[in-house]
């Protein structure tokens, strides 16, 4: 645990001599990583990255009553997934640590004591009875309920009194006026002037854990945070932290509010959507990189291209073009059909490198082993993989549609069926025709397949018919041709020589 004297805090009046940028992220542990998280963590990222300095994260978790068992964990694994390095953190190291406030106690008690010792605190007594009469009145008038700061009036020896008697307590902070604006990095100057609306806030509750507020602001001083990223909803509260840093006689760091995220039609993105969070993207089959850029292409941040082709950038490309004062201050759209653009942009990229398309091809062979447990002749070799991939990378969107039932043909090889329709002969021809086609698309195949029929005197919709059972064992699906076209010249082949008679198969070797 970091021992600190309280008169040490009082004599750190400026900001650690740090060199580079330090940001932070710091999520509360009640629930799981969604897309507002998730793009606080980025720009945060992004920002440190582009300026070479350092990304923290911390978990604030004083509200104990709220915590969800394994959210931290959850965090955490979330974000190493969408590509966000931790520099300092638990689990991660660092020397300004502990970076989980349940374990900085300490440190707090000893912060809420200098702030006693100077007079910018106060002890509070009042019940909860009492406060919540104060609500009730304030509501009952049509008044917004504010603390009436009863208790910053009380004297010396009616606080030694009441501490005599073991009267429960929790401690407040004394608001006054803030007339200097705040310099927003994205809104500019903003001035809220929190003693107007607001009564004496509780810094220290009297189970002796801090509020968010003041836990918020002695550490991003301790941890040398040097700006802080967050949504634009803790806007109005930064006037309240300046009053505290000023308190202190601390330099606060420089403070950017990010804006809105919302849905296509403006709403607000809320939880109980239910498919905001990190997990149902990861779940459904969205890639990291897909998602990171759809949530930067909402926010701005990056120079406007006009009818520039869409594109997937990296995680290293995007901090390298990300400028703060380029982030929009208006709420940002979200536009889904992005993200499935971005999908398959990244299903094209990763089939282009060896050890990602590699990865690529293990991820598809589980799914399948996953989607058809009870089918063990299975088609899932590497080059048929590959060609399905290629096939769909501009028609689907996740890898989880290749499993979906229409096209089980793609891996479920049929069994036992023999094509008997077809002469040996006319089997022979047939299997010399298709490996003669170059152009091996629907339209062509379609084509072929008609012309042999005629020829052949062949009833064609016969024929489709008996090839669709012998490439598929399904009488429904994709038009036969385009089948053909999604597996390819190869397995097309393959497929149809297992569903030879024994004959035909002896005529055709002797081609």
């Amino acid at each position: 645990m970091l021992k600190i004297n309280p008169r040490m805090l009082m004599q750190q009046c400026l900001r650690h001599a740090h060199s580079q940028v330090r940001v932070r992220f710091a999520p509360s542990p009640t629930g799981y990583l969604h897309l507002g998280g998730l793009r606080t963590a980025l720009y945060n990222f992004l920002y440190a990255r582009h300026l070479g300095g350092k990304f923290l994260l911390r978990i604030e978790d004083t509200d104990q009553t709220r915590l969800v068992p394994g959210a931290s964990e959850r965090l955490v694994e979330d974000l190493l997934w969408a590509g966000i390095e931790i520099d300092e953190g638990p689990g991660f190291g660092g020397q300004l640590g502990p970076y989980v406030q349940s374990q900085r106690t300490e440190i707090y008690s000893k912060a809420i004591e200098e702030l006693l010792h100077n007079g910018t605190a106060y002890r509070c007594f009042c019940t909860e009875r009492r406060l919540d009469l104060l609500r009730k009145e304030a509501l009952r008038t049509r008044q917004v309920p504010r603390y009436d700061n009863k208790c910053r009036h009380l004297t010396t020896s009616e606080v030694d009194s009441l501490l005599a008697k073991g009267t429960p307590y929790c401690i407040r902070f004394k608001l006054t006026d803030h007339e200097e604006p705040l310099d927003d990095l994205i809104y500019g100057k903003v001035h809220h002037n929190v003693s107007d609306n607001e009564g004496d806030p509780v810094v220290m509750k009297s189970d002796q854990f801090p509020t968010y507020h003041f836990a918020n602001v002695v550490d991003d001083h301790l941890m040398g945070i040097t700006h802080v990223l967050r949504g634009v909803e803790w806007q109005i509260s930064t006037t309240k932290h300046l009053l505290l840093y000023k308190a202190f006689g601390w330099q606060p760091p420089k403070f950017g509010h990010l804006p809105l995220l919302v849905n296509a039609d403006g709403t607000k993105l809320s939880k109980r959507q239910g498919d905001i969070g990190i997990q149902h993207f990861r779940e459904r089959g969205y890639f990291p990189q897909a998602l990171v850029n759809y949530v930067v292409s909402a926010g701005g941040g990056f120079e406007h291209r006009t009818n520039a082709k869409q594109q997937l950038l990296s995680m290293q490309a995007l901090h390298e073009q990300f400028h703060i004062e380029r982030v929009n201050s208006h709420p940002s759209r979200l536009n889904p059909e992005l993200l499935d653009d971005l999908n398959r942009l990244e299903i094209v990229q990763r089939l282009s490198g060896n050890e990602s398309r590699t990865k690529l091809v293990n991820e598809v062979q589980q799914l399948v082993k996953e989607a058809y447990p009870q089918h063990s002749n299975l088609d899932l070799a590497e080059e048929h993989i590959l060609d399905v991939l290629n096939w769909s990378s501009k028609r689907l969107t996740l890898l989880q549609d290749l499993t979906s039932s229409k096209l089980s043909f793609l891996w479920v090889k049929p069994s036992d069926f023999q094509i008997k329709d077809l002469t040996a002969e006319q089997l022979a021809h047939l299997l010399q025709l298709i490996n003669a086609i170059q152009d091996f698309h629907k339209d062509e195949l379609n084509v072929k397949l008609k012309s042999f029929a005629q020829k052949e005197n062949i009833k064609f919709p016969l024929m489709m018919k008996t090839l669709r059972a012998a490439l598929s064992g399904l009488k429904e699906g994709p038009g036969v041709a385009e089948m053909m076209e999604i597996l390819g010249k190869s397995v097309t082949l393959e497929r149809l020589k297992e569903a030879l008679p024994k004959e035909s198969l002896h005529l055709e070797e002797h081609q």
